[in-house]
């Protein structure tokens, strides 16, 4: 699986394409800005006696929302510069914990592609996100559809 650049076309994206991004590790510095940011002061991510007492879980969780953000701010920098138009929706699945200083990844497969026909300059494209850890685990998977710029007008 290669790991690609910058500003993906829709040309450059048919069914079946598959990449990967190439990996940030999620901060301590992360969890806490997102939470003061959003304003998620769930005791699950904001209480560490609680986590080490009242929990099976001995270090800091990450939030599946920054999980999220962390992933697409990696496809986002890695492919959709200056090409992508629009996030039109998605279906999201967390598959397991996230924890602060895990590495994550996602490997990119592109499941839909087409080109729009009252827009022929714009194309929407579905893609299946796999987001893993350093290990290798699955932790998330989500299908954005995205409308995207074509390098030609058809």
């Amino acid at each position: 699986m290669e790991t690609i650049g910058l500003g993906l076309y829709f040309e450059d994206m048919p069914e079946g394409r598959q990449f990967k991004t190439l990996g940030r590790s999620v901060t301590e510095a992360d969890i806490v800005n997102f939470v003061g940011a959003t304003g998620m002061g769930e005791v699950l991510f904001i209480n560490l006696d609680y986590l080490e007492n009242e929990t099976q879980f001995d270090d800091r969780l990450v939030p599946g929302a920054l999980v999220l953000a962390n992933a697409e701010g990696q496809v986002m920098q890695y492919s959709l510069q200056k090409t992508g138009i629009a996030f039109l929706g998605m279906e999201m699945n967390i598959e397991g914990p996230v924890f602060a200083g895990d590495t994550l990844y996602v490997e990119v497969e592109v499941v839909e592609s087409r080109r729009s026909k009252s827009q022929p300059e714009r194309a929407l494209v579905r893609t299946r996100n796999t987001v893993k850890n350093q290990d290798g685990k699955t932790v998330m998977v989500y299908t954005p559809l995205r409308m995207m710029k074509c390098r030609d007008a058809g």
